[in-house]
């Protein structure tokens, strides 16, 4: 998806601020679209009116882009209404919030419910995320708010209450009580968050989880699941993990079918218990059973262990009451832990910290976050394979400061977690957007260069191997691992698995130790600010032999304005085949003009047009080095090394936006764009530094200033 510059950079800065204002955190999330529920709720008491959200209206749009947009026959008959509308006794929560309260309605997205039900077994994470002191009663203006943490910052999401309905029935998420109304809300607030109920359409039960919590996901498939796979998952629930497993399915054609057991194929599921049992038959050893939720609130397990199977008549009335055994058509079952490996196929677990599951211990960890992007034509360079680009991905540099305290490992080394999260694409879904495959490699920084900030160029990565990488390249939101390195400096690269691919994502590295991760940025500078050019001096013949080409040029008055500059140049650069550019434009060379012309005349003199042709010159000749393929133009994955080489130490997103200003659709720049680009540079630093009094690298601009400093350039 194309990016505009000034529109992300602008978002950047400002959540930057609101972070630094405290806001993003749980006790002060975001206004998400700026929305305050507060100030909203008190709007409608005092008018005496129930709230209807513009933001996200009760009309197709906000039911969809396709399948339940304006073309779709399934919304014909839909009708938006308000709980008070559908029941005489509309209630919010009724005893209690319960994963039967979430009842699959006529959306694919089972994977948002399963973590919903998830999220009812831990009482403090479901009211972090559904405020209490909600109600249809007091203070009842038609408004509810949830908030959810996403891509690093908790935001306050507000919603109206007018729900989907079809002959009086909700459409989407229900209860198994009529009259409770919370995960249908929810639904919608999460809904709202990702532009329309159809971009819930088909997903990852962690990506719901991750966005409950803020917490870390690690998955496990069962052919590789480790021994002590029980031990995890049991520790897991108990330290407040929310999970999930699912039976993948060979053929997308067959995603929700039911096998003969009852089970569903790419079906999302809950596990909601993990415990064990004595039959009374048996003597010695337990059995060890698993509680698991289908979201559609039927449709069961129907082998050993499930709701009327013979096994349970072998325990005790105090073991039933244990485990909570009851036999209802809601979804829930049991089966055995061996049944289970046998027949789902992978496991997620979302640690709200990523403390070891195989470990007694509970770590405190610390998390570094770092946001970022991939731009095409200068940091979309693609995975290993494409060695040519691979270097230009963005680099963070990371610190293992300290080794793990484990008395029992004789091993000096650090454990830490590396999540690389994917953002906004299945908001961006209804404008093309899939999720890219993603993955991450981590090379160690050899320690001649510890400290050194300067970008990893293509040579490091061409001799060195990566020292750990992510299991593999894939298309999830999400790519977690979990490392053990030995203490020292490492480069993480994250990256799509093909280059040429725009996106935002965000880097996360929870370590169990004191350590850092940040992105690599070069200081901003240059090594050789415009100076003013120099007083003429005894003339050689060869300045000589310059001036009188001047003449010829300028004419009587001896100054050259834009327009004759551009004849001139156009007129040598049309005899260079190498350079295969149509032109300079006249507004390049005005930029020109305003670089080199100190005595503010709008034209040049022959000694600042003498300066101007030498730097053309050494420009050219940084342009030539890099056009190897005589081609005419240079790749604007070179421009880094190119701008380096004129002298430049830029950032990743001041490189972002040279690319997106001066490159064409095919990643190109030509002469005139590179000369354009470099005089555009050469003047904001020389601006800069007349504003920079005292050389501290700060300046403070009133609006007119500001508006001198950009026009200058």
């Amino acid at each position: 998806m194309p990016y505009s510059p000034s529109g992300f950079f602008c978002d950047r800065l400002i959540r930057e601020r609101e972070r630094r204002d405290g806001e993003g955190s749980v006790t002060k999330p975001l206004r998400f679209n700026g929305q305050d529920f507060s100030t909203l709720r008190q709007e409608c008491l005092q008018r005496k009116g129930l709230f209807e959200d513009d933001s996200f209206p009760a009309t197709v749009e906000s039911l969809g882009f396709k399948e339940l947009g304006h073309k779709s026959n399934k919304v014909k008959n839909i009708v938006w209404k308000r709980p008070k509308e559908i029941c005489d006794n509309p209630q919010f929560i009724v005893g209690g919030a319960s994963r039967t309260d979430i009842c699959q309605g006529d959306l694919g997205d089972c994977w948002l419910l399963a973590a919903i039900a998830c999220l009812t077994l831990n009482e403090k994470l479901l009211f972090r995320v559904v405020p209490q002191e909600q109600s249809f009663s007091e203070s009842y203006a038609g408004i509810f708010h949830f908030q959810f943490w996403r891509y690093g910052d908790w935001v306050d999401v507000v919603v109206d209450d007018r729900v989907p309905t079809f002959n009086n029935q909700l459409v989407f998420t229900k209860s198994a009580e009529r009259n409770e109304f919370w995960s249908a809300l929810l639904e919608k607030a999460y809904a709202k968050l990702h532009g329309s109920y159809e971009a819930l359409k088909g997903g990852n039960t962690t990506e719901a989880m991750e966005d409950f919590t803020g917490g870390v996901t690690e998955f496990y498939e069962m052919k590789e699941a480790p021994k002590e796979l029980y031990k995890i998952m049991k520790k897991a629930l108990e330290r407040g993990s929310l999970m999930g497993c699912s039976i993948d399915s060979l053929v997308p054609a067959r995603f929700e079918t039911r096998t003969v057991t009852g089970l569903v194929k790419g079906h999302a599921y809950s596990v909601t218990a993990v415990d064990e049992c004595r039959p009374s038959q048996l003597k010695e050893s337990k059995v060890r059973l698993v509680r698991l939720r289908n979201p559609w609130g039927q449709v069961e397990w129907n082998g050993p262990w499930s709701d009327n199977s013979k096994e349970w008549a072998a325990l005790s009335k105090a073991e039933k009451e244990k485990l909570q055994h009851q036999s209802a058509e809601d979804g829930e079952f049991w089966m055995s832990f061996d049944d289970f490996k046998k027949n789902y196929t992978k496991i997620e677990i979302c640690n709200l910290t990523p403390d070891a599951l195989e470990s007694d211990k509970i770590h405190k960890w610390t998390v570094s976050v770092n946001e970022g992007r991939w731009v095409r034509g200068c940091s979309a360079g693609g995975c290993r394979n494409y060695p040519d680009t691979f270097w230009t991905n963005p680099q963070y540099r990371l610190r293992l400061l300290e080794e793990d305290d484990d008395p029992d490992d004789n091993e000096v080394a650090c454990t830490f977690v590396v999540s690389l999260m994917q953002k906004n694409r299945r908001r961006e879904r209804k404008m093309g957007a899939n999720l890219f495959t993603i993955g991450f490699s981590i090379y160690e920084v050899p320690k001649e260069m510890h400290g050194n900030k300067q970008h990893m160029q293509k040579d490091f990565f061409l001799f060195n191997s990566s020292k750990a990488r992510s299991k593999s390249y894939i298309n999830l939101r999400e790519v977690t691992q979990r490392f053990r390195l030995s203490p020292g400096e490492y480069v993480i690269v994250p990256s799509t698995y093909e280059p040429h691919q725009e996106g935002e994502f965000i880097l996360r590295v929870f370590s169990e130790k004191r350590n850092t991760s940040e992105e690599i940025e070069n200081r901003i500078e240059a090594d050789h600010p415009v100076p003013a050019p120099a007083s003429a001096g005894e003339e050689s013949e060869e300045d000589h032999h310059f001036r009188t080409i001047f003449q010829e040029i300028a004419g009587e008055d001896m100054e050259i304005t834009a327009n004759k500059l551009k004849n001139v140049l156009n007129r040598v650069i049309t005899e260079r085949k190498d350079l295969n550019t149509e032109g300079f434009s006249l507004e390049s060379c005005r930029s020109m003009i305003a670089l080199m012309d100190m005595d503010g005349t709008g034209r040049l003199n022959l000694q600042e047009f003498r300066h101007l042709w030498n730097k053309i010159k050494q420009w050219e000749g940084i342009f030539k080095h890099y056009n190897a393929d005589q081609s005419g133009s240079i790749n604007s994955y070179e421009m880094r090394n190119a701008v380096n080489d004129a002298g430049f130490r830029l950032n990743n997103q001041l490189y972002d936006i040279i690319t997106m200003r001066y490159a064409n659709e095919n990643m190109n720049i030509d002469f005139d764009s590179f000369i354009s680009c470099l005089v555009r540079l050469e003047a904001m630093f020389r601006a800069f530094q007349a504003f920079d009094q005292d050389g501290d690298g700060t300046i403070r601009l009133s609006v007119l200033e500001w508006l001198q400093l950009t026009m200058y350039a």
